[in-house]
C-alpha cells in the first residue's frame, strides 16, 4: 500500500493511500467501510501491520463510485512527509556504503577502516520537512551545505534484542530521506549540529509498505542537483544491511512503532567531490528511490 500524509487548501493534514491515480482518505475510507481508521500515520502504525491486509482486503471490496465520494485527483493534493512530525529523533547511520567510507576518509578526515559496528547518529524531529519545499542554508552556521540520499525505514512494532533473522518482522515499510549534512559543523567529532539544523531532513513523498518492496536490498537509489546526477547505487552495497540495523539498534535501545532509520548514503556527496561541491541559494536537489519516487526540494538561504 502507497500511504502518505496530505493537505488540501481547505483541510488540515489528513492521512490518506494512493488508489488508480487519487488520493483517498484513509478515515473516510474506514467510514464508509465499517472499520474506523486514523486520520494519521502514526496512529495507523500503532495499529500494527496486520491492519494493511485488512484494508487492502475492503479495498478489493469498494466500488468506484464510493471510492469518488472519498477521494481527490493527486494534482490537488498538497503531499507532506508521510511522518511530519516524528514522536523521536530519526536515527542516522553514517559511513554505511564502502565507497562513501572511502571518499570521506579523503575529504572529511573519518576512519579509511571499513566500521566494524554501525555508526549511528541522530538528527531531530524538526529536521522533517516534506518534498517541494525548502532546505534552508544559514549561513551564520555553514557554507558547505550538502546532500545525502537515503532509503529509509520506518519501524511497525516495538522491538529489543531483536535478531537478524526476525528483524524485517518489525518493519512497517519505507520511504526516503534527503540526509542534508552542514559539513563545516562538526564539534569534536559530534554531528548532531552537522546533521540536525531545521530542514535538513527531506521525506517522501510517500510510505510504501513492506509488502509492496520484496527485497530492500535490491533497490537503485540517486541523486541530481540542478538535473545533474551526483549520486547512482544500489541498498546492495550497504555494509549492514537493514537486518543488521535493527539487530544493532535493537540491542542499545528499544525500537518503538514509528521510529525511522536512514540508513546511509552510497558515494558522490559534495564533500567528496573534487573540488568540492556545495548547495547553494536556488539549487534543486532530487532524490530517487526505486519502487517509491521522488523528492524534490529546493536550497533558499536564509
Amino acid at each position: 500500500m502507497k500511504l502518505l500524509t496530505y493537505q488540501t487548501k481547505d483541510s488540515e493534514p489528513r492521512l490518506g493511500f494512493l488508489h488508480d491515480n487519487l488520493v483517498v482518505d484513509m478515515e473516510d475510507f474506514g467510514n464508509i467501510s465499517n472499520f474506523p481508521l486514523p486520520d494519521n500515520m502514526l496512529d495507523l502504525i500503532d495499529l500494527g501491520f496486520e491492519v494493511i491486509s485488512e484494508i487492502t482486503d475492503l479495498i478489493a471490496e469498494t466500488r468506484a463510485v464510493d471510492f469518488e465520494e472519498i477521494s481527490i485527483p493527486i494534482e490537488e493534493a498538497t503531499f507532506l512527509a508521510p511522518i511530519p512530525k516524528p514522536r523521536k529523533n530519526i536515527i542516522g547511520i553514517g559511513l554505511n556504503y564502502t565507497e562513501h567510507v572511502a571518499e570521506s576518509a579523503r575529504s572529511l578526515d573519518t576512519s579509511k577502516e571499513l566500521p566494524q559496528q554501525p555508526v549511528i547518529f541522530s538528527k531531530p524531529p524538526t529536521t522533517v520537512t516534506a518534498t517541494n519545499t525548502n532546505v534552508l542554508l544559514n549561513r551564520k552556521l555553514t557554507n558547505q551545505l550538502d546532500w545525502e540520499v537515503e532509503l529509509a525505514v520506518v519501524i511497525g512494532k516495538k522491538g529489543k534484542y531483536v535478531p537478524k533473522s526476525d528483524a524485517l518482522d518489525y518493519v512497517f515499510g519505507y520511504t526516503i530521506i534527503n540526509d542534508i549534512s552542514a559539513r563545516d559543523c562538526r564539534r569534536s567529532g559530534q554531528w548532531i549540529v552537522s546533521k540536525g539544523q531545521d530542514t535538513f531532513a527531506p521525506m517522501g513523498p510517500i510510505l510504501v509498505t513492506k509488502d509492496e518492496i520484496e527485497n530492500p536490498h535490491n533497490l537503485n537509489l540517486s541523486l541530481t542537483v540542478n538535473g545533474i546526477e551526483k549520486q547512482s547505487s544500489n541498498t546492495k552495497f550497504m555494509l549492514f544491511n537493514i537486518n543488521d540495523l535493527i539487530e544493532d539498534l535493537s540491542t542499545v535501545f528499544t525500537l518503538e512503532p514509528g521510529d525511522i532509520i536512514a540508513t546511509g548514503t552510497p558515494a558522490g556527496v559534495g564533500a567528496g567531490r573534487t573540488p568540492q561541491e556545495w548547495l547553494q541559494e536556488g539549487d534543486v536537489v532530487k532524490c530517487t528511490v526505486e519502487k517509491i519516487g521522488f523528492i524534490e526540494n529546493t536550497v533558499k538561504e536564509i
